[in-house]
């Protein structure tokens, strides 16, 4: 296949390389061979460049309060906390890394290569914990385990222990407690992406194994392992960015990370530049682990030599042997999804008058209101800016949206603090301004309301977005839009013609992956609401916090509720990807 595509005698597209009439459409290589739809800068390159810098701006913020700020205690940073925070982070980070990676990895191969009893059913029963957002999960831990909780008391009735000086029991409220629940939280996903590469490889390369001798173990480590690689180190990645976010886990805990250090720092010391700075050094740690997920995937590569891959022949184990197999399985799942569900649900149905507390029900409106608009916004701005982007031709927007996909790796403590400090100084001078014009007191519009918790949304979750509607408007053929613009449609009309009906259904899909992740959201929740401004999440926290699980059972079961149907729209679209 010749370089030469720009070439008009080679425009017919080679059966090799069906993308390339695709390519050229969309990133502009063969300009002559596609209609330019504007040849001067147009309201969708303007407003591509526009929402990229809004997604934006809370990064940069950040940057530039910690290296101008009003008081610089960055020397006292370094001399007493700032180490303590970054050691328990590291510990946490690789403790729930290990342990996720083990058993999303072993649990994966497992249902991949054997067949035993239930199998088929743990492959999706083992994707529900992603639906329990850690912090429940951590309620639920303590509860359970916790002096007056069911496992001590069935202790001392059977020991006849009187008091907690007749027995050693671990410690609860530790880092090795928060590390256990944010692997039972966060192991779906490397199970996830290492399940998909192992279905991916050949029957063939396992049969050949077994041929020339290798057994299960030998399978699994020289083969399996090696060519699933980069799937799970990016499973892995993805999970300790997830921790090194967190906030509701191990402030419940009392472990002293980098993010409950902005937190401190921030509301009780009242030192804004200390904790931007904190934030600075979690955004770096972030975007270290982003770049070793981009080289994991970049440095191993194991292709198929056959166009159609033999299918994986499970290996059936019955017996004892497949019974063990199933209860391993089974562990994680029960762990991460049945003990939180049965500890929270017990305590709803205790009390089932706090299903009708005036607190939950506002906190319940709060919630669909902030979820619903900043997941419309969301998908809204990625649509147009994706459609920008393949359209216009422009290099900015062009070179501007890989850049958009930082806020999802960004802490939700780090953007509300990029968030709330310019939307502040915003906020502060257009009131002062309608003031000095009108005499009229209005307030603040966006710091006071909930503005800015819908922006953080919109940002902290735009790579959800844009990331469904690129690969959605990818898999549109180009002949169509060239055609609709041929026949002198509009962009917009071909945006609402063509590109809309046919994409549908993944901007759906979006829309609700990105309501759920708003909905469970809680450290930028928690620093920019407005005041007795309550969502399901942070009346969770709030309430577990004073040790009042009662009252924080129905929200924590909300939320739960509004997860699991994500997971279950997950599994339906997998199912039905496996079936074609």
């Amino acid at each position: 296949m010749t370089n030469d595509i720009t070439q008009p005698q080679k425009n017919v597209p080679d059966p090799q390389q069906p993308d390339v009439l695709e390519q050229s459409c969309a990133t502009d290589i063969a300009p002559k061979n596609r209609l330019r739809p504007v040849s001067r800068l147009s309201i969708w390159s303007l407003g591509s460049v526009v929402i990229a810098a809004l997604v934006l701006m809370p990064i940069f913020a950040v940057i530039w309060i910690a290296f101008h700020p009003t008081e610089n205690i960055w020397p006292h940073l370094l001399a007493t906390t700032l180490p303590r925070y970054a050691m328990t982070t590291g510990i946490l980070a690789l403790g729930v890394a290990l342990l996720s990676a083990c058993v999303g990895t072993g649990t994966a191969w497992l249902v991949t290569m054997y067949r035993f009893p239930l199998s088929k059913t743990l492959e999706w029963l083992l994707l529900l914990p992603l639906a329990i957002p850690a912090y429940v999960g951590a309620y639920a831990l303590v509860d359970f385990l916790e002096f007056a909780g069911p496992v001590q008391t069935l202790l001392r009735n059977v020991f006849d222990w009187r008091s907690a000086r007749d027995y050693a029991f671990p410690e609860i409220r530790s880092i090795g407690s928060a590390i256990i629940v944010l692997s039972a939280a966060l192991t779906p996903y490397v199970f996830l992406l290492a399940r998909a590469a192992f279905r991916e490889h050949s029957g063939s390369v396992y049969e050949v194994s077994r041929a020339l001798g290798a057994g299960p173990f030998a399978r699994f480590w020289r083969v399996g392992l090696p060519m699933a690689r980069p799937a799970i180190a990016a499973g892995t990645a993805i999970v300790m960015m997830e921790t090194v976010s967190d906030y509701g886990t191990v402030s419940y805990f009392a472990v002293q990370t980098l993010t409950t250090g902005i937190f401190s720092t921030w509301l009780e010391g009242g030192n804004a530049g200390g904790a931007a700075q904190i934030a600075s050094v979690v955004l770096l740690v972030v975007l270290l682990l982003l770049t070793f997920e981009k080289s994991s995937r970049g440095k191993a590569r194991y292709h198929s030599g056959a166009r159609h891959p033999r299918p994986i022949l499970a290996i059936k184990l019955t017996g004892a042997q497949g019974w063990l197999t199933t209860f391993v399985c089974f562990i994680p799942f029960a762990v991460g999804f049945i003990l939180p569900v049965a500890v929270i649900l017990s305590h709803a149905l205790g009390e089932p008058e706090q299903w009708l507390a005036p607190g939950l029900i506002s906190a319940f409106k709060n919630t669909l209101t902030v979820a619903g608009i900043a997941s419309l916004v969301t998908v809204t701005a990625a649509l147009f800016m994706v459609y920008g982007v393949r359209l216009t031709g422009r290099a900015l927007p062009r070179l501007a949206l890989p850049f958009t996909t930082l806020g999802y790796a960004a802490p939700g403590a780090v953007l509300g603090i990029g968030i709330l400090f310019p939307l502040a100084a915003f906020d502060n001078a257009l009131a002062d301004l309608i003031l000095k014009l009108t005499g009229h007191e209005i307030g603040l519009l966006f710091t006071g309301s909930a503005f800015a918790i819908i922006f953080a949304y919109t940002v902290r979750f735009f790579a959800i977005a844009q990331g469904a509607a690129d690969a959605a408007m990818g898999r549109v053929a180009p002949s169509l839009p060239m055609a609709a613009r041929s026949l002198g449609q509009t962009l917009g009309g071909t945006l609402r013609r063509v590109y809309i009906p046919l994409i549908r259904g993944s901007v759906g899909t979006a829309l609700l992956l990105v309501f759920v992740d708003c909905v469970k959201e809680l450290p930028a929740t928690l620093l920019l609401r407005p005041f007795n401004y309550n969502t399901l999440a942070t009346r969770v926290h709030e309430k577990a916090s004073l040790e009042q699980l009662e009252q924080a059972s129905p929200a924590a079961l909300l939320v739960i509720a509004v997860g699991l149907v994500a997971v279950i729209l997950m599994a339906r679209s997998e199912n039905a990807s496996d079936l074609t």
